[in-house]
């Protein structure tokens, strides 16, 4: 009887031997990462600032705007409220619609809902009109390269996706799209809807769409020279049923 329940101490005490070192384990996982993300807010708030103005220099330049600042232009057209608001505004119907897609946003998904749009309407404030088409042209690439710093800095942060970006990916993992093919499918939606409502659609648009992907990579390799954007990039490659584009 003594052996009978000696053993189950034993055991239970050889699995408390086992657990306390994991939990200690995950312990020191938790305070390195909050560390980690602590150290990384500084260049998220900054890109995502950043990011922002650049939206607000290529609407000062009136050439055309990406899809989806197109959309939020012609939003704010229609009902008067400011560009960036607009942009604040949709964000969060855009979040809700993550999770019967199985997204879940991080703190940079938050941060970036409010930040973009609020320095958006900062700049807007600040930049005065811009005249003539030199002086247009020259704004606009200011714009699409200011965006590019910025994304490459909010990116480098890896703190979360963006709610437009997060749909993206959503759509890839739950209808087993590629990344391109969700990318263009909302995308074109998207540029329609704000050609349609009176979104500003030209030069710029087809600037930003030729140009920010070279450029955001020219961003991240100097923001991300640890590589962590590189690193998810092949974890999603080898991932089996995922499409990395």
């Amino acid at each position: 009887m003594g052996a009978e329940t000696g053993a189950p101490r034993r055991a239970r005490g050889a699995r408390r031997g086992t657990t306390a070192p994991e939990r200690h384990n995950r312990s020191v996982i938790t305070r390195l990462g909050l560390r980690a993300t602590i150290s990384r807010l500084p260049g998220l708030l900054v890109g995502l600032a950043i990011f922002g103005f650049g939206i607000a220099l290529m609407a000062r330049a009136g050439l055309g705007l990406g899809p989806w600042e197109a959309l939020h232009q012609g939003i704010g057209r229609l009902t008067g409220i400011p560009l960036g608001t607009v942009s604040i505004l949709l964000g969060i119907p855009i979040l809700a619609m993550w999770w019967p897609l199985g997204e879940r946003p991080g703190v940079g998904t938050l941060l970036n809902v409010v930040l973009i749009g609020s320095s958006t309407n900062v700049g807007l404030a600040l930049l005065p009109p811009v005249s003539g088409t030199a002086g247009q042209v020259a704004v606009m690439l200011l714009g699409v390269a200011t965006i590019a710093v910025g994304s490459g800095l909010y990116l480098a942060a890896d703190l979360g996706a963006g709610p437009r970006d997060g749909l993206m990916t959503g759509i890839h993992r739950r209808f087993g799209w590629s990344i391109r093919r969700a990318r263009t499918l909302v995308e074109l939606s998207v540029l329609l809807g704000g050609y349609l409502l009176g979104g500003t659609i030209g030069l710029g648009t087809v600037v930003f769409a030729l140009g920010i992907g070279p450029l955001v990579q020219l961003a991240l390799g100097v923001f991300d020279r640890e590589g962590r954007v590189g690193r998810g990039r092949r974890v999603a490659l080898e991932t089996p049923g995922t499409v990395g584009e």
